[in-house]
Parts: structure tokens; C-alpha cells; sequence
């Protein structure tokens, strides 16, 4: 069984248990799961690095294995047929 991909707006915490570059944990907001060729078990995530105060200091794209992944927040999924947001002018 494999561990459920991050889906766009999540907030989660990134270890040394994704990957041995992160040494020290770091706050991630996921932007979208990128469809770059890799090994199994690996994906590519594309997103802003946040600091203490939950603010975007970095976007970065980060290579990791999703079952080392900690979600923290799931965005809430969006009912079929209606959109994301509305913009009005």
C-alpha cells in the first residue's frame, strides 16, 4: 500500500524521513505534485517553505518519499462542478 500523495494547498512537515536532505524538519505548502520522471517511491513536490509564523520564506521544489511526509493540514476537497474560487470585479 502506498502512502496518500499531498494534494495542492496541504501543509505538511518534511524529515529526514522523506529524505536525508532534510536535516532539520521544515514546514512545506504544497503547491502541486510535479509529474517529473523518478525512481518508485519518489515524487517531486513544488511549493513555499514556511517559517515559524506559517509565512512563505522560500518556494522550492523538493524531491522526497511520500510515506515519510507528516500532513499536517489537508485542504478541505472542493464539491464536483464548482469552483475553486470566484473572482468578481
Amino acid at each position: 500500500m502506498r502512502a496518500p500523495l499531498p494534494a495542492s494547498g496541504d501543509l505538511i512537515q518534511v524529515t529526514r524521513t522523506a529524505s536525508v536532505q532534510f536535516i532539520r524538519p521544515i514546514r512545506f505548502r504544497v503547491i502541486r505534485v510535479l509529474d517529473w520522471p523518478t525512481y518508485d517511491g519518489w515524487i517531486w513536490l513544488e511549493g513555499y517553505q514556511l517559517n515559524a509564523r506559517g509565512e512563505a520564506v522560500a518556494r522550492r521544489s523538493i524531491f522526497v518519499q511520500p510515506a515519510g511526509l507528516v500532513i499536517q493540514r489537508r485542504t478541505a476537497p472542493v464539491p464536483p462542478g464548482r469552483p475553486r474560487s470566484s473572482m468578481r470585479t
